[in-house]
């Protein structure tokens, strides 16, 4: 990624990192403190796959000369410069150019936060260039600038309902999720969704009033720790979300879920992951985990990987996950070497 020798001069290095998420627990419009309707989402954490970037400032650059390796991570290379901006205003120092490198493994159109996680990972690798660490809130507000909408992943995990669009969360629920297994998996051949292609549905006060109720129920899940009232409330989501990706698989995975005792599906609604969702506590898990494995491979639907909601992950597998071959890549990073561990 780094390349061995890079051009003498004054420089400050900074790295970031940032993590992913596997899709959406609920996703819809929703009312904010202020009554406001808002699009807003739950993501579904996962530990693992993250993007990492390094930026080397050149103070006495021009501040447009930003360069990014590689090339075609146009978010990142407006990340950068949006944070360039914020970073040098806070040091009391001109802002400069400099150099951008990022690596990740984050597979690109699943759904699974790829072109956030370059963003946020940006982001921190300026301000640490400059010796600062910027609050969540400002990571969110460049992000949204830099991609429109971006997702939670520079907040610390907890549940929230974030408005994706303005980089703001609408509500904590809960220190954490119910503690769940999720045997992950790809809808539509793991091919990749391209978002600004999918039909734009605005919600009426149907879809408010149902939004609404699930997030009462999400919340309510979250306080009691009831993975399987947090499973209903997934699956509804994903049902919902069906409208307008309409996976061909969906019902098949849901008669599967039923059958092995899963608690319900989710899916990414900008994506093809997707995942089967146990409650961790119930007894059998491991059986059921591997009849749900032999259901999907009966289907043909490629399992991912298995994880779970907890602090520290752990494969119940066969010891830890193999990589998986090269995925399509979608818009902006081309050049990304896609890979999801495998089951």
């Amino acid at each position: 990624m780094i390349p061995a020798a890079r051009p003498a001069g004054p420089v400050s290095t900074g790295t970031g990192h940032a993590p992913c998420h596997h899709g959406e627990i609920l996703q819809g419009v929703f009312l904010d403190a202020g009554g406001r309707r808002c699009a807003g989402l739950v993501t579904l954490p996962m530990a693992g796959p993250g993007s990492s970037a390094e930026f080397v400032r050149r103070p006495g650059t021009a501040p447009e000369a930003i360069t990014v390796v590689p090339a075609d991570r146009t978010k990142a290379a407006q990340a950068a410069a949006l944070a360039v901006a914020e970073c040098a205003e806070r040091a009391g120092l001109p802002p400069c150019g400099g150099e951008l490198w990022l690596a990740g493994e984050i597979p690109v159109g699943l759904g699974m936060g790829s072109s956030t996680s370059d963003v946020i990972a940006t982001v921190r690798a300026v301000a640490d260039s400059y010796g600062l660490r910027l609050a969540p809130e400002t990571v969110a507000r460049l992000a949204v600038r830099a991609e429109l909408a971006c997702d939670p992943l520079m907040l610390d995990g907890r549940p929230v309902l974030f408005a994706q669009r303005e980089g703001r969360v609408l509500e904590v629920l809960g220190p954490a999720l119910p503690p769940l297994m999720v045997v992950g998996c790809t809808l539509g051949g793991g091919a990749p969704v391209d978002t600004l292609a999918l039909p734009v549905r605005e919600a009426d006060d149907a879809d408010l009033h149902d939004f609404e109720r699930l997030r009462t129920l999400l919340r309510r899940a979250v306080a009691t720790g009831d993975a399987r009232l947090l499973g209903e409330v997934a699956t509804a989501s994903a049902r919902r979300g069906q409208r307008v990706l309409a996976h061909p698989e969906f019902d098949a995975l849901t008669v599967i879920a039923r059958r092995v005792g899963a608690v319900g599906v989710q899916i990414a609604h900008s994506g093809a992951v997707a995942g089967v969702l146990f409650d961790a506590a119930a007894p059998g898990l491991r059986h059921r985990v591997r009849s749900c494995l032999r259901a999907l491979d009966a289907h043909g639907i490629p399992a991912t990987r298995a994880f779970t909601t907890f602090t520290t992950i752990k494969e119940i597998l066969n010891g830890p996950a193999l990589r998986g071959g090269d995925r399509p890549t979608g818009p902006d990073t081309s050049r990304r070497t896609a890979r999801l561990p495998a089951l």
